[in-house]
């Protein structure tokens, strides 16, 4: 190919390719919230409007806050926190154009602090490497954690015994465990699966494989959705038909999210999450992702047998027969029964 027919035709496609997309870079439209780096609060008015450096003659502006219809002016009262998407369509010049910007909600309350008391110490396993536990129908079930060492067992909590018991194979390190219908559903932590089981028998009867969320940590279900944890901040929504994640909540208090979460427990309208590496659990609104509350547990890690392989608090389980809670750790020989206070 002659230099000058080359020439002319990378010339032809730079101008092509300039003209497929000049409309967006011409208009240069973008949404303006009025709130400084896009960062609101609960309980605050939020001011759209749209930057239009080249003075486009703008018939109509249809806004959207994660797909639902908004007006320019609203009040932040109920909506849920995090990173949230406002989308605007505006109409000019017989031409419609969508575009976005990304508005993060903080609460608008600092956590309150909860104390605990003892109501009861029980024994534990001390080699279990516990991530998931729960009650059903007055019975511990605990799911354990550790390449080779994972397990799902049914537990007599006031003295450890280990009543059944099931031994995943080497390949799977198990996580977080809720109980749904009469199944057990365990996760695993990086293998993208996780395990369905008869809670009568423990037999394993299905899996499922996870979608965005990647890694398992923990789990809980409120009798009608299940909740689902992979350590970041946010806690996915499990069709209870499918598994099938169908949104997210993110957890956020006044200061910014809460990364870490972890093990879940659902415990009188609200989610009980531990946080990894923080021997705490934070008491977060199932319908914004709102840390409402936070209860320090670190002290109950002095009171268990000190060893090499002892780890974190991880384990929290709501009795409803003696409205307590449970909770352990990552190789405690103890289990603790505890009342919550609420100063």
């Amino acid at each position: 190919m002659r230099p000058i027919k080359a020439f002319i035709i990378t010339i032809l496609s730079i101008t092509i390719f300039s003209c497929g997309n000049s409309g967006t870079q011409k208009t240069k439209l973008s949404i303006e919230t009025g709130a400084k780096n896009n960062v609101v609060k609960l309980g605050e008015t939020v001011n759209l409007s749209i930057k239009n450096p080249k003075g486009l003659e703008i018939s109509s502006v249809n806004y959207k806050l994660n797909g639902v219809p908004i007006e320019d002016t609203f009040l932040l009262d109920d909506e849920r926190l995090g990173i949230q998407t406002i989308t605007a369509t505006v109409k000019y010049d017989d031409t419609s154009q969508d575009i976005s910007t990304k508005l993060t909600i903080l609460n608008n309350q600092t956590p309150k602090v909860y104390s605990y008391k003892i109501i009861n110490t029980y024994p534990h396993d001390i080699t279990s490497y516990t991530q998931g536990l729960e009650f059903h129908n007055g019975e511990l079930y605990e799911s354990t954690g550790q390449y080779g060492e994972s397990k799902l067992r049914k537990v007599d909590y006031k003295t450890g015994e280990v009543l059944q018991n099931v031994d995943l194979e080497n390949q799977y390190f198990g996580e977080g465990l809720t109980i749904f219908n009469d199944h057990i559903y365990q996760l695993t932590w990086q293998e993208g699966l996780g395990f369905v089981y008869d809670v009568n028998t423990l037999d394993k009867t299905s899996s499922f494989t996870y979608g965005k969320s990647k890694e398992g940590w923990g789990i809980c279900n409120d009798g009608t959705h299940i909740y689902k944890t992979d350590g970041t901040e946010n806690i996915w929504f499990l069709n209870p038909e499918t598994l099938v994640e169908e949104g997210k909540l993110q957890a956020y208090r006044e200061k910014g999210k809460v990364k870490g979460l972890n093990e879940l427990e659902w415990v009188n309208g609200k989610i009980y999450a531990n946080r990894y590496q923080f021997n705490g659990v934070a008491i977060i609104n199932p319908n914004n992702g709102a840390v409402e509350a936070v209860i320090d547990f670190s002290p109950l890690k002095k009171l268990v047998t000190q060893h090499d392989g002892l780890d974190v608090l991880n384990g929290i389980a709501y009795n409803p027969e003696t409205k307590t809670l449970f909770v352990t750790g990552k190789r405690w020989d103890k289990l603790f029964e505890v009342e919550i206070i609420e100063k």
